[in-house]
């Protein structure tokens, strides 16, 4: 991760949702239009990494057999813990894939709102432990804003452009405005890949 750890530790600390994640009608918008993106399927066992407080979280588990998902903040971990803790299928690490990622495959890997905060390098890294650890007719979807903030260490469409890089064609891509502003700043795009 290029962005240093310890300011999402900080945020989390001073604020238990600083991106009102759980509350921003844009944010359930884009959770909504990002499950929807999955289609009908479930899932045996996914990954999220960067998890935050958990809200997309709860809506994964609730397609998924088992659920993998991480943060590098303790106290978003624990957030994320409580709001998922009547589901048994999920599990919560506290880490960054940088330094760890889950043993086994996946038939779904969500990279939701993350890679930005990674240079084009970290993104190829990102993109390559995803990919190696789908299986066969598995599924990556990412999904990230397109706009602009000082924290993040690249663009949205960027990190997009290094996904395909590593991970090909995408089956699904499309650009969303889910609160239908006409405003750049409020869109999202989202990339749906399928192994096989």
């Amino acid at each position: 991760m290029t962005t240093d750890p310890s300011g999402f530790e900080r945020l989390y600390q001073e604020r238990d949702d600083p991106w009102e994640f759980a509350t921003s009608p844009y944010e359930q918008a884009r959770y909504a239009t990002t499950v929807q993106a999955l289609g009908s399927q479930r899932f045996t066992r996914a990954f999220e990494p960067g998890c935050s407080v958990g809200v997309l979280t709860a809506m994964l588990a609730e397609r998924c057999g088992e659920l993998v998902a991480c943060d590098v903040s303790p106290t978003a971990c624990a957030a994320a813990r409580r709001r998922t803790a009547a589901a048994t299928n999920v599990q919560i690490v506290n880490a960054s894939t940088s330094a760890w990622w889950p043993d086994g495959s996946f038939d779904l890997v969500v990279l939701s709102e993350l890679g930005y905060y990674w240079n084009p390098m970290g993104v190829a890294e990102l993109a390559e432990r995803t990919d190696a650890s789908l299986e066969e007719q598995g599924v990556v979807l990412a999904v990230h804003w397109l706009g602009h903030s000082d924290d993040h260490a690249q663009h949205g469409a960027a990190v997009h452009d290094q996904l395909e890089q590593v991970l090909g064609r995408p089956e699904l891509r499309t650009d969303v405005d889910p609160l239908h502003t006409g405003e750049p700043a409020q869109m999202f795009v989202i990339e749906r890949w399928r192994r096989g």
